[in-house]
């Protein structure tokens, strides 16, 4: 349907019943080999090298169901699924780069992203210069004649910066580079890159669109141009996604409009008690009045996911151990987005250098799930009277 809203895209999109003998899903395809029956059909296929199933690995009809629904979603040209979203992100940056290039990237970006920055594109002759977040349009003095990328992210990993997207965008575009944004944080759902001027839009979609913990799954939403760099690409590399974790992430998909409105609304609840609480010196969450990126997020996000961030005020590791180890509910891990709550400490001071994080207390990241929040706050309640316990 044209012009459909999208809650109704993300049921309906990358579907089609009727060719599939009436069953509401696409069905998963497990394919390596694709057999054709004349040489003249085997040559037709090589003419189409992105379109068409002409082998396991350059795509199915179950990627092209997940690629058509996310793309529908985010208003994108087309989009080219991986198997994570590291793949994803390597892979977008290994197609706009060669070397003797320069690379603006966001120095709040996913720690993943900047290693291989400086490790790999580096070792090939790129060169990575990281910018302050919030930069907006006065990363204009950055750019230089060989600048062919900017990088952003927003809100920022680990400590929420929200970037102005459409002023550094518009720089960047006028000077010829191309704007690549890791939009996981948000989703489609939450915030539209494409209005906002950037080329192609890189999602982890392990986090929220597989949104069950239980799949690997990167894809990148490309603008008309970008479109045949990526899949090119990716096709080079062999970065594909493997057919049962498509069927995840399609099925994941189905409900993410209700699963994100209570992340939302149980993260905003979560926020609002910790900076209640003596034992935090301020939440980072870009959703709520007072955040410093507060105004851009209103501006340009049409919501907030259930990530964000709380500093403490300094404590002895010890007495963060305990209040860590013993959580019944917040499960400590790296990954986040899926139905579960999760709490990790960070430290976001070891992966700066064109910004710096000064604070000496310790930062805690958390996903809101989906358990009860009252629940979710007894848990944290329980825990910081382990913490005063301990010191």
């Amino acid at each position: 349907m044209k012009n459909a809203k999208p809650d109704t895209t993300l049921v309906h999109a990358g579907r089609n019943p009727h060719a599939n003998h009436g069953i509401v899903n696409p069905p998963v395809y497990h394919c390596s080999t694709v057999l054709f029956p004349t040489v003249q059909a085997l040559e037709d296929a090589d003419k189409r090298p992105y379109d068409g199933v002409r082998y396991g690995r350059a795509g199915t009809p179950t990627s092209f169901a997940f690629e058509d629904s996310v793309a529908a979603l985010e208003g994108g040209h087309r989009a080219v699924s991986m198997g994570s979203g590291l793949s994803a992100i390597t892979t977008v940056l290994t197609a706009f780069t060669k070397a003797g290039d320069h690379v603006l990237v966001t120095d709040s970006v996913y720690g993943p992203t900047r290693r291989f920055c400086t490790d790999v594109l580096g070792a090939y002759g790129v060169e990575t210069e990281f910018y302050d977040p919030l930069i907006g349009g006065g990363i204009a003095r950055l750019l230089r004649p060989n600048t062919t990328v900017v990088y952003l992210e927003s809100p920022g990993s680990l400590t929420f910066e929200v970037q102005d997207v459409p002023a550094i965008a518009a720089v960047a575009k006028a000077a010829g580079a191309t704007v690549l944004m890791d939009n996981t944080w948000a989703t489609p759902l939450f915030f539209r890159p494409f209005d906002h001027g950037v080329d192609v839009s890189i999602h982890a979609a392990t986090k929220y669109l597989v949104g069950h913990a239980d799949a690997m799954m990167g894809v990148a939403v490309c603008t008309e141009e970008c479109f045949v760099p990526v899949k090119r690409t990716a096709n080079i590399l062999g970065a594909c996604a493997g057919p049962d974790d498509l069927y995840l992430a399609l099925r994941g998909m189905r409900t993410l409009s209700v699963r994100l409105k209570r992340h939302q609304e149980s993260a905003l609840i979560l926020a609002d008690w910790l900076a209640a609480r003596p034992e935090v010196a301020r939440v980072l969450h870009p959703g709520r009045p007072g955040d410093p990126g507060h105004a851009l997020w209103k501006r340009d996000f049409l919501g907030a996911s259930g990530l964000f961030a709380a500093l403490l005020h300094p404590v002895p590791k010890p007495a963060l151990t305990a209040m860590l180890d013993h959580m019944e509910l917040f499960g400590m891990g790296y990954s986040w987005g899926g139905f579960e709550s999760l709490i990790l400490p960070t430290k976001p001071g070891h992966a700066r250098t064109a910004t710096r994080w000064d604070e000496s207390g310790p930062l805690i990241r958390l996903h809101a799930g989906l358990e009860d929040p009252d629940d979710l706050i007894r848990d944290l309640e329980r825990g910081f009277d382990r913490m005063r316990a301990a010191l």
